[in-house]
C-alpha cells in the first residue's frame, strides 16, 4: 500500500507565541465599563455613582495587565538568549512609555494652568500609548494581529482628542472597546491556525 503525505493545514508554532485572548478580554472590559461608563455619566444618561466609572476602569486594566504578563512570561519559557531580551525590553518600553506619558501630561496640565486638560489626555494619551507598543510587540513577535490592533487603538485614541467629552469616551467606549472584541475573535481563529488550542 502506498502512503501520500499531506502537508500540514496549520502553520507551527513559534516559540515565544503569545495566547492574548485574556489579555485583550481585560482590556477590553476597562474601555467598554471604564469609558462606557464615563461616558455615561458625562452624557447625564445614567447618574452612576462617581467613584464607579474609575474602579471599573482600574479593574479592567488590572486584569488586562496581569493576563498580559503570565502570558508573556509563559512565552519566555521557549525564547532564547535573544528572543528573552527582546521580551524583556519590550516590557521595559511600558514602564518608559507610561513614565514619559505622565511627565507629559503633568507637566502640560500645569504649564496651560488647566488642570482638567489631563481628564481627556490620559485616557487618550493612554490609548496612543498602548496602540503604539502593541505596533513594536506585533512587529517584534511578527503578531499581524497585535501590530492591526495597536494601529487601530493608536488612531482611534489620536482622533478621540478632537471629540472633547463625552464624545471622547464613546469614541474610546465603541471604536476602543470594539477591537478590542474583535481582536479576542480573531486571537482564537490565529492560535488554531498555529496549533496553539486551548
Amino acid at each position: 500500500m502506498t502512503t501520500i503525505a499531506l502537508p500540514a493545514t496549520s502553520s507551527p508554532a513559534r516559540a515565544g507565541e503569545v495566547d492574548n485572548r485574556a489579555a485583550y478580554l481585560g482590556f477590553g472590559s476597562a474601555y467598554v465599563l471604564g469609558h462606557g461608563s464615563t461616558a455615561l455619566s458625562q452624557s447625564s444618561l445614567l447618574a452612576l455613582p462617581g467613584w464607579l466609572p474609575p474602579t471599573l476602569l482600574v479593574a479592567g486594566l488590572a486584569a488586562g495587565t496581569v493576563f498580559a504578563t503570565l502570558a508573556a512570561a509563559r512565552a519566555q519559557r521557549g525564547a532564547d538568549k535573544a528572543g528573552r531580551l527582546s521580551a524583556n525590553l519590550l516590557g521595559l518600553a511600558w514602564v518608559s512609555a507610561f513614565a514619559a506619558l505622565f511627565l507629559a501630561i503633568t507637566g502640560l496640565s500645569s504649564t496651560m494652568d488647566n488642570p482638567e486638560l489631563s481628564t481627556v489626555l490620559w485616557p487618550a494619551g493612554s490609548g496612543l500609548v498602548v496602540g503604539l507598543l502593541y505596533l513594536a510587540e506585533g512587529t517584534v513577535r511578527r503578531n499581524l494581529l497585535h501590530y492591526g490592533l495597536g494601529t487601530w487603538l493608536a488612531l482611534v485614541s489620536a482622533a478621540a482628542l478632537s471629540l472633547g467629552t463625552p464624545g471622547l469616551f464613546w469614541l474610546l467606549t465603541a471604536a476602543g472597546g470594539g477591537g478590542y472584541a474583535v481582536a479576542v475573535v480573531l486571537e482564537h481563529r490565529r492560535l488554531s491556525r498555529i496549533g496553539l488550542r486551548s
